[in-house]
Protein backbone atom coordinates (compact mmCIF):
# COMPACT_ATOMS: atom_id res chain seq x y z
CA UNK A 1 0.00 0.00 0.00
CA UNK A 2 1.19 3.50 -0.73
CA UNK A 3 2.06 5.75 2.17
CA UNK A 4 -0.53 8.31 1.06
CA UNK A 5 -3.28 5.67 1.13
CA UNK A 6 -2.37 4.69 4.68
CA UNK A 7 -2.38 8.32 5.78
CA UNK A 8 -5.74 8.94 4.11
CA UNK A 9 -7.29 5.92 5.82
CA UNK A 10 -5.89 6.96 9.19
CA UNK A 11 -7.23 10.49 8.82
CA UNK A 12 -10.63 9.16 7.77
CA UNK A 13 -10.77 7.04 10.91
CA UNK A 14 -9.81 9.95 13.13
CA UNK A 15 -12.41 12.22 11.56
CA UNK A 16 -15.10 9.55 11.92
CA UNK A 17 -14.32 9.14 15.62
CA UNK A 18 -14.34 12.91 16.14
CA UNK A 19 -17.84 13.24 14.68
CA UNK A 20 -19.57 11.18 17.35
CA UNK A 21 -20.24 14.14 19.68
CA UNK A 22 -21.44 16.57 17.02
CA UNK A 23 -24.95 17.94 16.78
CA UNK A 24 -26.98 17.54 13.58
CA UNK A 25 -25.94 20.91 12.16
CA UNK A 26 -22.26 20.14 12.62
CA UNK A 27 -22.62 16.65 11.18
CA UNK A 28 -24.41 17.93 8.08
CA UNK A 29 -21.84 20.69 7.52
CA UNK A 30 -18.89 18.31 7.91
CA UNK A 31 -20.37 15.54 5.79
CA UNK A 32 -21.35 18.03 3.08
CA UNK A 33 -17.86 19.48 3.14
CA UNK A 34 -16.24 16.05 2.94
CA UNK A 35 -18.41 14.95 0.03
CA UNK A 36 -17.82 18.26 -1.73
CA UNK A 37 -14.07 18.02 -1.23
CA UNK A 38 -14.01 14.50 -2.63
CA UNK A 39 -16.07 15.46 -5.67
CA UNK A 40 -14.13 18.67 -6.21
CA UNK A 41 -10.82 16.86 -5.87
CA UNK A 42 -11.88 14.27 -8.42
CA UNK A 43 -12.97 16.95 -10.88
CA UNK A 44 -9.81 18.92 -10.14
CA UNK A 45 -7.72 15.86 -10.83
CA UNK A 46 -9.20 15.66 -14.31
CA UNK A 47 -8.52 19.34 -14.99
CA UNK A 48 -5.09 19.49 -13.37
CA UNK A 49 -6.13 21.57 -10.35
CA UNK A 50 -6.77 18.99 -7.63
CA UNK A 51 -6.24 21.20 -4.58
CA UNK A 52 -8.29 24.10 -5.93
CA UNK A 53 -11.07 21.69 -6.89
CA UNK A 54 -11.07 20.12 -3.44
CA UNK A 55 -11.17 23.52 -1.70
CA UNK A 56 -13.98 24.81 -3.89
CA UNK A 57 -15.88 21.53 -3.47
CA UNK A 58 -15.43 21.61 0.30
CA UNK A 59 -16.81 25.15 0.50
CA UNK A 60 -19.76 24.30 -1.72
CA UNK A 61 -20.44 21.07 0.16
CA UNK A 62 -20.35 22.78 3.54
CA UNK A 63 -22.76 25.43 2.30
CA UNK A 64 -25.01 22.68 0.93
CA UNK A 65 -24.93 20.83 4.25
CA UNK A 66 -25.93 23.98 6.12
CA UNK A 67 -28.75 24.65 3.65
CA UNK A 68 -30.05 21.11 4.14
CA UNK A 69 -29.86 21.59 7.91
CA UNK A 70 -31.82 24.85 7.77
CA UNK A 71 -34.46 23.16 5.58
CA UNK A 72 -34.74 20.21 7.96
CA UNK A 73 -35.19 22.53 10.93
CA UNK A 74 -37.77 24.62 9.06
CA UNK A 75 -39.77 21.45 8.36
CA UNK A 76 -39.73 20.48 12.02
CA UNK A 77 -37.16 17.71 11.78
CA UNK A 78 -34.02 17.46 13.83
Amino acid sequence: MKKSTIVALALTGLVAMGCSNMNNTQQRAVSGGAMGAAAGGAIGLLTGHTVAGALIGAAAGTAGGLIVDANEKQNGRK
